[in-house]
């Protein structure tokens, strides 16, 4: 029997079978790219679940490390700017004066270490210091309203260190050794000073609180950054 120009036989019974198998074969090939987009779908969700989570876990990384600093970095002590000491007992006070020498020069200090007097024209950098400072430099600092904290390596234990660096505060505060002293610590600001024996005395504090940024200066509200780091510098 011929076909028709359609490629379809005369047949009808025929021609409704190859009809039925061309639906059927065009339904396949629907539900085949219907299933590879979704397969793509879901690889593309899974992979974008992955990197989400990586991103996650970074964030999250990222906000731990930020906790962790924040709670193990050194907590600084922080003292009200101003006061005189004069109710503190054993602090003596002195007369000294102000006057810039050039640098290398060795000034004969009234006090050990120096409270005052002669110095350099440039300061020390306040901070905490590993390595013993010139009293050239660090007087400087005090003509600026800084309080310069030094104990004898030889008399101090490295626990005392530690309590003598928790009750220094960030900053117009210099934390040094100073060898050869009269005693184990002594606490100095601009023509004031204080020695004890200990760095568990309260009085370390209280004179922080007292001459502290004092305004009882020459140079008060001057600078204690930007100048000499001296060695050691932590």
């Amino acid at each position: 029997m011929a076909k028709n120009g359609k490629g379809t036989s005369g047949n009808p019974a025929r021609a409704a079978e190859q009809q039925l198998t061309v639906k059927q074969q065009r339904e396949a090939n629907r539900q085949a790219k219907l299933a590879e987009y979704q397969a793509q779908l879901k690889k593309r969700q899974r992979g974008k679940l992955v990197w989400w989570a990586v991103g996650s876990a970074a964030v999250l990384a990222v906000v731990a490390a930020i906790v962790v600093s924040y709670v193990f970095a050194p907590q600084y002590a922080e003292y009200t700017a101003g006061g005189d000491g004069s109710a503190i007992e054993g602090v003596e006070t002195f007369e000294n004066d102000t006057t810039h020498v050039e640098i290398g020069t060795e000034v004969d200090y009234a006090q050990t270490p120096s409270a005052g007097g002669e110095h350099y024209p440039y300061w020390l950098n306040c901070g905490i210091y590993t390595e013993p400072q010139e009293d050239e430099y660090a007087t400087h600092s005090m003509e600026h309203g800084a309080v310069w904290l030094t104990y004898d390596p030889a008399q101090v234990s490295d626990d005392d260190i530690a309590r003598l660096e928790a009750i220094t505060p960030r900053t117009y505060a210099i934390l040094s050794p100073y060898e050869g002293m009269d005693s184990p610590i002594s606490i100095q600001a601009w023509n004031a000073q204080l020695k004890v024996d200990s760095a568990d005395d309260p009085r370390l504090g209280e004179f922080f609180e007292e001459y502290w940024r004092s305004e009882n200066v020459p140079e008060p509200g001057s600078a204690c950054s930007g100048a000499y780091d001296g060695p050691g510098k932590a």
